[in-house]
């Protein structure tokens, strides 16, 4: 039998995000099918003894690192017949996707550009002299959500989604009867993911559940400003635990009651679907791409972005009725078994590698 070769380019789970994640669990799950040979490519390669010392120096870093990566994009490229390469925005994109697609058509390969970014409509408006140019030469532009295949439309490009997807066996499912105060926040700390957002909504809840907590999960820029924030508004019962593993992830889920989610842009965030598999009902605001995955009174609530009133409102609401918040997380349970699990995407996977769908 031959099987057909596929490389993964993509961020090694060095670098803290949601793309690194996606990508491992892509691959754990494709190991399954006998007639695919998957290999990984990292946009991060670790570099051996001093060299690796140089990827800790600003600027060296970035001059060592991307030297490596085409290094290895030459060598390994022309060994298979797929190359599905994971893509961000902005710098990212010109130093990451941007040589594997040229390099993966230049070699004649089926190139697939997997497109993640919330940002893609900023990206395209400000790079439209290069990033529309680069899309074009895929072969096929596979993105997580329907809302980002309408921002490439409106940019002249076609693309298709395939939806993020969750694997229900990792996060224990829970009904929650009367919600408890117990709330949780698991973005990278970066600005446009609002976490201060959340933090000040929490004060607010805090003042009609003086017993009310709130772990947040992440990591990332904001970390000193979010700490600070958190003391200046006097909060208590609140532990921020940093980067934690998917195991230990899905523990953070099943000990909460609601789900807290801020950001000012976004995409199709896991974070919501896999509170949607552990039986959480979500609070979010209406950013990018989310409402294409929460429809507001029926699988969550949606407030409008950078407004921490109507986020703790919606929390609020949730904790004096009941019967919402199940209602809002049986029905996300039916929608995420519908769309979101690797039963639903592995067969759309299958045609894009074989290349029934797209160039």
């Amino acid at each position: 039998m031959t099987r057909l070769r596929v490389c993964i380019v993509a961020p090694s789970l060095d670098i803290v995000g949601g793309q690194a994640v996606v990508a491992q669990r892509l691959m754990q799950h494709l190991a399954g099918d006998a007639d695919l040979a998957i290999s990984f490519l990292p946009h991060n390669p670790r570099l051996p003894g001093v060299l690796r010392a140089l990827q800790r120096v600003k600027y060296l870093r970035t001059i060592t690192t991307s030297v490596a990566y085409v290094v290895s994009l030459l060598r390994e490229l022309p060994r298979h017949d797929v190359i599905h390469v994971f893509s961000a925005s902005y710098w990212s994109f010109l130093l990451a996707p941007t040589p594997a697609v040229l390099l993966g058509r230049l070699f004649g390969k089926r190139v697939i550009l997997n497109y993640r970014s919330g940002e893609a409509d900023d990206h395209l408006t400000r790079w439209r002299w290069l990033a529309p140019a680069v899309m074009r030469r895929a072969s096929l532009i596979v993105v997580p959500s329907n809302y980002l295949v309408d921002v490439f439309a409106r940019h002249g490009l076609v693309a298709t989604s395939i939806f993020n997807f969750v694997d229900v066996s990792s996060i224990p499912y829970r009904e929650r009867g009367p919600l408890r105060p117990r709330f949780l926040g698991n973005r990278n700390f970066a600005p446009h993911y609002n976490v201060s957002c959340v933090l000040r909504a929490f004060r607010l809840i805090q003042d009609e559940h003086p017993e009310a907590r709130l772990v947040v999960a992440g990591d990332g820029e904001e970390r000193e400003r979010l700490h600070a924030l958190a003391r200046e508004l006097d909060l208590r019962h609140v532990d921020f635990v940093g980067q934690v593993t998917p195991t230990a992830m899905a523990e953070l889920y099943d000990a909460a009651d609601v789900y807290l989610n801020a950001p000012n842009v976004d995409n199709m965030p896991n974070s919501i679907i896999e509170s949607f598999a552990a039986g959480l009902p979500v609070v979010t605001t209406s950013a990018g791409g989310i409402p294409y995955v929460v429809t507001h009174e029926q699988t969550g609530l949606l407030v409008s972005p950078e407004d921490h009133r109507s986020l703790a409102e919606g929390a609020l609401r949730l904790l004096a009725d009941p019967a919402l918040g199940q209602r809002l997380a049986r029905a996300a349970r039916q929608e995420l078994l519908a769309k979101y699990t690797w039963r639903a995407v592995h067969p759309e996977w299958r045609s894009a590698y074989a290349g029934r769908s797209g160039g």
